[in-house]
């Protein structure tokens, strides 16, 4: 029995009446589980009528207010976050504990935005004149929307509406149609803690759905998380209308193993990085970059028997470590990637096709290529899945190198032990985000989410001071007042509501 899947539109569930459907499937059994209704352009348009109607209140609405609400939504996701949890898993298929991480991952962005009464405070400066005060205020945009991928359905949708609702905007998520119910869950929840009808709408939809929104003149700002050809073209669009974006687009990250490094260190942040989430995460390391023959194959003696004993399967068993990938389609690009790397010479040390599942849904095991070289279609494009590409460099400064030069600049890693080497890759390497010994450095939520190059089109990050910026506009007044004497007497303890 499959489900209906429905918009969520001013307060309420609204069945899809376009006609056309996506159908939505269970990753570990590849069987069928829902039936999603794709948006028209008239139906898109209607939720953004419904976020314009309700636009003006809420930007009225006290920063305290919008606070207030954001947190009695964390409490009510933060009791539920099992239940969240197992909608992910059900429909993208990563593990359960994987997919709770990704929720607690969000919900610090909603525990940020808790903080909007001081993130929107603006600045003063007294006698800029004779008698003339000067300040600046940042106020909402109006409707904003937000167009986010698979791999995240939880986490990337809480990266964004958060901070753009504390700032007093009003929202429409248009969530991946391969795991939408994620979304739906999020918006009553939502509902249930007080956000008033309208201010947040979900529609479901392929490209006549996201046109329609980058083509409407009331939404004025998109936020966009998926690969770099999509952000592309949501950016260029975007900016043809005239509306504020942020799109990040793909990634291939490189972890940096220098001779110094603690390799069982490595290795276990390696498999982690790689393998977590099947790969289809666009923070994975799918690159390592060891240093000097010696490093690559002490890392590979025991990197390659930890790949081999990856435990697979499906999310809900609580003893698998990765769980499929999100489609047949996908594993299909996957699989031929893997035969892409044998043709073109890389070798094959540990092949994830050779795994076999007693369920039929859409399985691969942990794939591990040796001696990749930056030609290599698995080099250079973005795979998505679990397959990690060792690429032997003789210094430093060529592993450095091969990492400025590549076309992405999302995120990157450096293993050592020496200071003097970690400062140089930190100040020099042309990437957005840079751990030290640190295999995903995915910023806390006080700070801000993006890449460099083609991972990021827009000039503002993700969540964090840059989230506040890009969902508000500064405003600068410049005031004069006749002298005046206050009269009367007040008594009364000031409150606000």
């Amino acid at each position: 029995m499959t489900t209906q899947i429905p918009h969520y539109v001013d307060g309420r569930r609204v069945t899809g009446r376009s006609g056309r459907a996506s159908p939505v499937f269970n990753p570990a059994t590849g069987e069928q589980t829902g039936e999603l209704g794709l948006a028209s352009t008239s139906e898109v348009n209607d939720a953004v009528f419904a976020a314009s109607k309700a636009a003006p209140a809420w930007a009225d609405t006290s920063p305290l207010r919008r606070s207030r609400i954001l947190n009695r939504f964390l409490r009510i996701a933060e009791e539920r976050i099992d239940e969240l949890a197992a909608v992910i898993t059900a429909e993208h298929g990563k593990i359960l504990s994987d997919a709770k991480g990704e929720v607690q991952r969000g919900l610090e962005v909603v525990e940020f935005a808790v903080g909007a009464p001081s993130l929107l405070k603006g600045t003063i400066s007294e006698n800029v004149g004779s008698r003339v005060d000067s300040y600046d205020v940042r106020q909402p945009l109006g409707v904003v929307a937000g167009i986010t991928p698979f791999n995240f359905p939880a986490m990337v949708p809480m990266w964004m509406f958060p901070v753009a609702l504390a700032c007093g905007n009003t929202f429409i998520l248009k969530p991946s149609e391969r795991d939408p119910s994620a979304a739906l869950l999020l918006a009553e929840w939502l509902t249930e803690a007080g956000l008033p009808p309208g201010v947040f709408n979900v529609v479901h939809g392929d490209k006549e759905a996201v046109d329609a929104i980058l083509n409407n003149p009331e939404v004025m700002a998109v936020s966009f998380v998926g690969s770099t050809p999509i952000a592309r073209y949501i950016y260029t669009t975007a900016a043809a209308n005239g509306k504020r974006c942020q799109a990040l687009g793909g990634a291939k990250n490189h972890m940096i193993i220098m001779p110094d490094a603690d390799l069982d260190q490595a290795t276990n942040a390696l498999m982690g990085a790689a393998f977590g989430s099947a790969g289809e995460r666009c923070m994975a390391i799918s690159v390592a970059v060891p240093i000097g023959e010696r490093t690559a194959d002490a890392l590979l003696e025991r990197l390659e028997p930890k790949v081999r004993a990856l435990k697979i399967g499906a999310g809900s068993d609580t003893n698998a470590e990765m769980g499929p990938l999100v489609t047949r389609q996908h594993l299909d690009k996957v699989r031929a990637y893997v035969e892409s790397g044998v043709e073109e010479g890389a070798h094959l040390l540990v092949d994830g096709r050779d795994f076999r599942s007693n369920q039929s849904g859409y399985f691969i095991g942990g794939t591990l290529f040796d001696h990749v070289t930056s030609d290599m279609k698995i080099y250079k494009d973005e795979i998505f899945g679990p397959v990690l590409s060792v690429v032997r460099a003789p210094d430093y400064a060529t592993a450095a190198r091969m990492i400025n030069e590549n076309e992405y600049g999302n995120g990157t890693a450096i293993f050592t032990q020496n200071g003097d080497v970690a400062r140089e890759f930190a100040n020099r390497i042309k990437v957005g985000m840079v751990g030290v010994n640190v295999p995903i450095p995915v910023p806390m939520a006080f700070h801000s989410f993006g890449g460099w190059k083609a991972s990021l089109f827009g000039d503002h990050h993700m969540h964090g001071p840059e989230g506040v910026r890009f969902y508000s506009r500064l405003k600068t007044v410049t005031s004069r007042w006749p002298t005046s004497i206050m009269e009367g007497n007040e008594f009364v303890m000031p409150t606000l509501s």
